[in-house]
């Protein structure tokens, strides 16, 4: 191993590979540490193999922070736009799923070998396999002793992520690097996380494992329509993603089953023409079958239309519509698609992603407090984040 280099960039992910991409076509030489096997592990297997690579319509209102200001200076100068631009020059197909949410359309491995290309023409050595033991501050720089030797460095930018999906290599190391010199953590949890269910709920709804249906979920002020998924542990499915970045244990979800329908003015119409109806019918003609039975059961509804009177109707539209569901919890870091919280941004510099009065050291991407919604938001902050650091390394 080369024991001087101008940058290094521990992290190989999407915001440490950007950076260093960006960092060597200015001319400096750079080099990534990673303890994992294989770069870009978290790319390869998010968007279910395809890569949510950005959102065109992300803003600064997609990402939650403590300090939601810091984001908008690096999310104007590095946009969707300029990624997608990168994405069309290597000639990657993509798609559009849902408006502004852009996904591969063979395999995310195009964006990994994109920015492995990259790397490899701006001259970025990355080093796998590589353990640090410990970063010392030095009169020029940073020296890092590895498990591949010691290299020294002018700049060092923590590329960590966070502590998401402990399985591809999260790890608290950028949180305890960023204590060493003095910054402070916001409290982290699991963001972007599917729930579990207390006990006795799960096992009514066990018989829907597999079944998805739109909702709407709300929480605070905080409101997503999007589909619900019915798992072996509880719910998830985009809707309680984006719902769990802003819940809290103990707090109910408000959900509304039919977003979309006057629920009381369909079922008194069902009952003046067809009276003899079961409410089971009329629901599943709304709802996934099964989900209709057992709410029916659970609630012990009247059978038949005939037999419900207008508070009943309003009963049962309360609860489909207003229904407030306590999650026992979430699935934790083990599933969660980012981390919520991180390094203070008050510390960092909105413009270069350095440590305030300490302006070559570098937080950017995950392990820092911005963390974004479903849906390629993150993504783009790691784009972007790194690209902005990239500048001045």
């Amino acid at each position: 191993m080369q024991d001087q280099v101008d940058v290094v960039v521990i992290g190989a992910g999407a915001a440490g590979l950007m950076c260093a991409i960006t960092a060597g076509y200015r001319g400096r030489s750079v080099r990534i540490l990673d303890h994992a096997n294989k770069p870009g592990k978290k790319i390869l297997m998010s968007g279910g193999g395809k890569c949510n690579f950005t959102h065109l319509n992300s803003t600064p209102a997609n990402f939650l922070s403590d300090n939601p200001a810091y984001c908008i200076s690096a999310l104007k100068r590095y946009t969707p736009h300029d990624f997608l631009e990168w994405v069309d020059r290597h000639g990657i197909g993509y798609y559009e799923k849902t408006p502004g949410q852009l996904f591969c359309a063979t395999s995310s491995k195009d964006i990994l070998q994109m920015l492995l290309t990259e790397a490899e023409w701006a001259g970025v050595d990355i080093a796998m396999n590589t353990q640090i033991k410990a970063v010392e501050e030095t009169d020029t720089g940073y020296q890092l002793h590895t498990s591949s030797g010691i290299v020294s460095c002018a700049s060092l930018v923590v590329a960590t992520g966070g502590l998401s999906i402990p399985t591809l290599g999260a790890s608290p190391f950028g949180y305890q690097l960023a204590e060493q010199f003095g910054l402070q953590i916001r409290p982290t949890r699991a963001g972007l996380v599917p729930f579990t269910l207390q006990p006795d709920l799960l096992e009514r709804f066990a018989p829907l494992s597999g079944v998805s249906c739109p909702i709407e979920v709300s929480h605070h002020s905080q409101l997503f329509r999007e589909p619900m998924l019915f798992t072996h542990r509880g719910v998830s499915g985009p809707a309680m993603l984006q719902i769990s970045s802003f819940w809290h244990p103990g707090e109910a979800l408000r959900v509304n089953l039919l977003p979309e329908l006057d629920l009381v003015a369909v079922l008194k119409q069902q009952r003046h023409e067809s009276p003899k109806k079961k409410l089971e019918t009329i629901l599943s003609q709304h709802l996934p079958k099964r989900l209709a039975q057992i709410l029916c059961e659970w609630h012990a509804w009247p059978e038949i239309l005939q037999q419900c009177s207008n508070e009943t109707f309003e009963s049962i539209t309360e609860s489909i519509q207003q229904w407030a569901l306590k999650p026992n919890g979430t699935e934790g870091y083990r599933t969660a698609e980012v981390t919520l919280g991180g390094v203070d941004t008050r510390q960092l510099s909105s413009k270069t992603m350095a440590v305030e009065g300490r302006e070559n050291l570098f937080f950017i991407g995950e392990v820092v407090d911005i963390t974004g919604h479903l849906g390629g938001h993150n993504f783009q902050w790691a784009w972007a984040s790194g690209f902005c650091a990239g500048q001045y390394v």
